[in-house]
C-alpha cells in the first residue's frame, strides 16, 4: 500500500507531459544563463555551455539508433538547447544595445 506521502513525491504522468511541454522553460534556462552574463560571465562561455553541437547529436543519434523513444528525446533536448540559445543571444545582443544607448 502507497502512504499518502509516497503519493505526493511520486510525479504523475500528467506532471510529467506538463514538463516536457512547458512554453516558458526554454526562456526560464535563458534567463538563468543570462544572470551569469550579468554577474560577468564571458557570453562566448555561456554560448558554448548552451550549445549542442550537430555534430555531437549525429553521434548520439549513431549510438542509439536502434532505440527510437532515445532518438526523440535526444532530438527534443537539442532543439530546446537551441532555443534556450537563440532567447540567450537575443537577450546579450539586448542588453549591449542598451548598454550603448546609455
Amino acid at each position: 500500500m502507497i502512504s499518502a506521502n509516497q503519493a505526493e513525491s511520486t510525479p504523475s504522468s500528467a506532471s510529467l507531459l506538463l514538463d516536457e511541454i512547458d512554453p516558458l522553460a526554454p526562456r526560464r534556462e535563458a534567463a538563468m544563463f543570462y544572470g551569469l552574463f550579468l554577474r560577468g560571465h564571458s557570453p562566448e562561455t555561456l554560448r558554448r555551455d548552451i550549445d549542442v553541437p550537430r555534430k555531437l547529436l549525429d553521434k548520439l543519434l549513431k549510438r542509439h539508433r536502434n532505440e527510437l523513444g532515445v532518438q526523440a528525446r535526444l532530438q527534443r533536448a537539442y532543439y530546446f538547447r537551441k532555443q534556450v540559445l537563440a532567447i540567450f543571444d537575443e537577450l546579450v545582443t539586448r542588453e549591449r544595445i542598451r548598454e550603448r544607448v546609455h
